[in-house]
Parts: C-alpha cells; sequence; structure tokens
C-alpha cells in the first residue's frame, strides 16, 4: 500500500544549521503546521466563546468523548506504520463493548474475567487479520473490512438487534468513570499508551523495523527482516488496543448495542492519517496522531459551541480526512521528488 509508506520529511539539524531564523522557520513550518494550528484554534475560540470554551468542563468533555476516538486513531496507525490498513477498529469496538457487558450480565462471569476475555478475542481477531494479510495474502483494506463486517453482523446476531443492559458492578463503572486531579481517567489511558507506543516505535528495534517494512517491505525482507512476524503483530496490537478501547467505551456506556461504534470508525483513520502529515510528515507518528485527534476535537467543540447542527461533526472529519490524504500524497510526491 504505497499511500502508507513511510518517508519522514521533517529537517534534519545539518539541514537547518547555517540559516537564517526565517528560513528555519519556513522549513519548520510544515512540520509543526498542525501543532501551531490546534493552538490557534483553541485560542481563537478562548477568545469568542470566554464563558464556556476555556473552561475545565469543557476540558473533561472533550477528554471523556475524544479519548475513544484517541485510542482507536492509535490502534488504526499501528498497522499503517507497517504500510497496512486495519478497518476493523471500526466493527471490532460494537462487538468488544457488547460482549464485555453481555458477558456480565447473560453469563454472570466477574468483570475481570469478561475483560480478560474480550482482550484475548481482540487479540485473536488481530492475529486472524494478520494472516489474512500476510499468508493468504489478501489486501488488508479487503481483508479487514471483511472480517469487520463478519464481526458486526455477530453482534447483531448476538443481541437481536436489542439493547444489552444489566447491573454491573462498580469496579467495571471506575474504568471509565474515575477522575485523577480533576480529569477523566480515559485521558491518562490515552497518554499512557501513547508513550509506551512512542518509546517502542521510535527507539527500539521493533519500531524501526515496522518502519523499515511500511518503506519498503522487499527491501526490508533483503536485509533479514522477518516482515510476515512483524506486521502479523502489528495487526495482533490493533486489535488489543480495540478490544481495550471497547471495554472503556462499555464502561461508559453502561449499555450495550449493535447500533453504537461504528460512527467511530471515521475519526479514527482521520486522526490516523493527519498524524502522518505532522510532527513527522510523510511518516505515520505517536504524536502526529494525537495532534490529529486533538484538532478534530478542538475543532468540532468549538463549532458545537457556535450552534452547529447535528451533521456538522460528520462533514468536518469527512473534509479533513480529504485534506489529510491530499497532505499526505503530496508529502510522499515531494519526498519521491528529492530523492529524484
Amino acid at each position: 500500500m504505497p499511500s502508507l509508506q513511510s518517508n519522514a520529511l521533517e529537517p534534519t539539524t545539518d539541514e537547518l544549521k547555517g540559516l537564517p531564523l526565517a528560513q528555519r522557520l519556513v522549513r519548520l513550518a510544515p512540520v509543526y503546521g498542525l501543532v501551531i494550528l490546534t493552538a490557534f484554534l483553541i485560542v481563537l475560540f478562548s477568545l469568542l466563546l470566554p464563558d464556556t470554551f476555556p473552561t475545565l468542563l469543557n476540558l473533561r468533555a472533550i477528554l471523556s468523548d475524544k479519548s475513544i476516538i484517541a485510542l482507536l486513531s492509535l490502534a488504526a496507525m499501528v498497522p499503517m506504520v507497517a504500510g497496512r490498513i486495519d478497518l476493523t477498529v471500526g466493527y471490532g469496538i460494537v462487538i468488544w463493548h457488547i460482549l464485555a457487558i453481555s458477558l456480565q450480565v447473560n453469563y454472570g462471569l466477574s468483570w475481570p474475567i469478561a475483560v480478560l476475555i474480550v482482550l484475548v478475542l481482540g487479540a485473536f481477531v488481530g492475529f486472524l487479520n494478520g494472516v489474512l494479510v500476510e499468508v493468504a495474502q489478501i489486501d488488508s483494506f479487503i481483508a479487514t473490512l471483511g472480517t469487520g463486517t463478519v464481526m458486526y453482523s455477530v453482534a447483531l446476531w448476538h443481541t437481536g438487534g436489542r439493547q444489552v443492559v444489566g447491573v454491573l458492578p462498580q469496579g467495571f463503572y471506575a474504568i471509565n468513570g474515575t477522575f485523577i486531579f480533576g480529569l477523566p481517567i480515559t485521558g491518562f489511558y490515552v497518554l499512557a499508551i501513547a508513550v509506551a507506543m512512542w518509546i517502542v516505535l521510535e527507539y527500539t528495534p521493533i519500531g524501526r523495523y515496522l518502519y523499515a517494512i511500511g518503506a519498503n517491505q522487499r527491501a526490508a525482507e533483503l536485509n533479514g527482516i522477518p516482515t510476515r512476524k512483524f506486521v502479523v503483530g502489528a495487526f495482533i496490537t490493533s486489535g488489543l488496543l480495540t478490544a481495550i478501547t471497547g471495554v472503556i467505551l462499555a464502561s461508559k456506556l453502561r449499555i450495550g448495542q449493535a447500533s453504537v461504534g461504528l460512527e467511530y470508525l471515521l475519526p479514527a483513520l482521520v486522526g490516523a492519517f493527519l498524524g502522518s502529515t505532522t510532527i513527522k510528515p510523510g511518516r505515520v507518528n505517536v504524536w502526529g496522531t494525537i495532534i490529529g485527534v486533538a484538532i478534530l476535537a478542538v475543532g468540532i467543540s468549538g463549532i458545537q459551541q457556535f450552534g452547529g447542527s447535528f451533521w456538522v461533526e460528520p462533514m468536518f472529519n469527512g473534509c479533513t480526512l480529504l485534506i489529510a490524504i491530499g497532505i499526505a500524497g503530496y508529502a510522499q510526491r515531494r519526498k519521491g521528488a528529492a530523492k529524484g
């Protein structure tokens, strides 16, 4: 999948050395443009909506609502590093949040056992996706779309189209409902997972191998990298993170329903694609993904507080995805021209 190749475009220290300040800023603008835009939107909405936007209540709402999308974006990002795409992040959260509740309500399992089962199944689905892509040689878009559709069908069959409702233990509610320093614990989940992924991808051989596979799988194979193992591992990680997110969503909603979940797919992919346009342009990266989700969260929150209609969010997400793909494509062409 050439559109997801991992070729970073950020200027090196040697390239910046000796340049005047103005030229340095010009070279760095494409790298941190999305970060600057996010900061600008925060300042703009804070000035225009001083009573509602720059408040602790709004920050809590953004963290609570967008942490799910941030976690799914990180899940989708892992296969993207290896040049693949995983659509089951949107379909998987449907079945996993339902199963996390129904195992307790309908089958009487304790919440830790129910959560453990969901996580194991999520990792297994990731393994299955990896096998379909690497062993069966099915395009990752088609393979994960098929797997996701099957999972969604299972969710519909399992629920019979009805909500799964029941009294759940306080320990399960606390997964999402706990506050730390006055902020939702889900924001700290995102931070912890992002830091762990950043360390693995940037400072360990695993990350270097995945980026090498995403840039050129054939070259990675010729250099002795076991590409199949790492790609399957990327899908397993994505499946596990999706299952974790499903558990958090179940704790948040406290009911399971098949109509909830698919709406997270588009913004999750938008966040991951935007992540390849900032911090390390042309290369999918953790902090770029977090910034991508942040600009979605800030933009949508500000527009809604101005009285935007219900259709504003999907319109904003769709337009932003097109812009992100366009920027990513331009970055790749620029990289190719620079090499030529």
